[in-house]
């Protein structure tokens, strides 16, 4: 991995010195990440990411950019947490753990392409979206589409 010098100095050049590479920067920042992962199919692709999280082991590298990708999401099903932790390991957290380990694992995507994946996921399976509080709210055995975490067992599914 290569390795970057963080001096003050060089960075005040490269912003200062260059506004081009400065506005650049800024603009990226603004735009929307874009994935190449299609959603198709709720039961099918709920039981393949269950599947890939309980198969897929990442490494302590991998494991850093989960952590640092879903910590900065809330988990849609209980808000008061972060999509790494969610409040429970409901169905619907172990479809969001899974495609995101996946993700890393196999298509070597990055913090922001994870993010835009997740909530594209969750926009796909809730097209209304989900309260936040769901788990508050008896919502753990309901399916995905009616703002529910799709049960709590993998191989009891609430559709």
């Amino acid at each position: 991995m290569r390795q970057f010098t963080r001096s003050p100095m060089l960075w005040a050049t490269l912003v200062f010195a260059s506004p081009s590479l400065a506005a650049s920067t800024n603009q990226k920042k603004d735009e929307t990440v874009q994935v190449d992962i299609e959603f198709t199919d709720v039961e099918k692709q709920t039981l393949q990411f269950i599947d890939y999280y309980e198969t897929i082991e990442l490494t302590r590298e991998q494991d850093q950019i989960k952590f640092d990708a879903l910590t900065e999401l809330p988990a849609v099903c209980c808000a008061s947490n972060s999509a790494y932790t969610c409040c429970c390991v409901c169905n619907l957290s172990r479809t969001v753990w899974g495609l995101t380990a996946y993700l890393i694992a196999e298509r070597d995507y990055d913090t922001k392409q994870i993010q835009a994946a997740v909530k594209k996921w969750t926009k796909f399976v809730n097209p209304e979206g989900f309260s936040g509080d769901t788990c508050f709210k008896g919502g753990c055995v309901r399916s995905f589409a009616n703002n529910g975490c799709g049960g709590m067992n993998p191989r009891r599914l609430a559709w």
